[in-house]
C-alpha cells in the first residue's frame, strides 16, 4: 500500500491526535488517509478511527499485554467498505487479502525489531 505518514505521527500519542498518511490502496493510485486517535491507555491500548480515506468506516484497536515471552500485541479491526455490492465484491477479490498482508508484514517487522533489542 506504500503507507507513508505525512503529518501528526510524531511525539507521544494522545486522544484527539490527527495523523495523515499517503496510501496507495488500489492500482498504485495515491490518496490521503486521515485517522484520529480516539482512546489511549498508556502501555495497554489505543484506538484509531478513520476520518478521511478509502473505507466507509474504520475502527482499529491496538491492545498490548505483558507476557513471560515479552509484549503480546493484538489488533481488533472493524471496517466497512463503501459502494454496497461493489464494495463487498472488492473485499472478496482483494481488500481482505491486502489487509492480511499488511498485518503479516507488520508482525514480521515487529519481530525483527524486537529481536535486535
Amino acid at each position: 500500500m506504500d503507507f507513508t505518514i505525512k503529518s501528526g505521527g510524531e511525539g507521544k500519542m494522545y486522544p484527539g491526535q490527527i495523523i495523515s498518511y499517503r496510501v496507495k490502496p488500489l492500482l498504485g493510485i495515491p490518496m490521503t488517509w486521515v485517522t484520529e486517535i480516539t482512546h489511549v491507555e498508556d502501555k495497554k491500548f489505543f484506538v484509531d478511527e478513520q476520518r478521511i480515506g478509502p473505507y466507509k468506516m474504520w475502527h482499529h484497536e491496538h491492545h498490548f499485554k505483558e507476557t513471560e515471552q515479552g509484549i503480546e500485541m493484538t489488533d481488533i479491526v472493524s471496517y466497512q467498505l463503501p459502494l454496497g455490492f461493489l464494495g463487498r465484491l472488492a473485499h472478496q477479490v482483494f481488500v481482505k487479502y491486502q489487509l492480511e498482508k499488511i498485518f503479516q508484514f507488520r508482525s514480521t517487522v515487529m519481530d525483527q525489531f524486537f529481536e535486535k533489542n
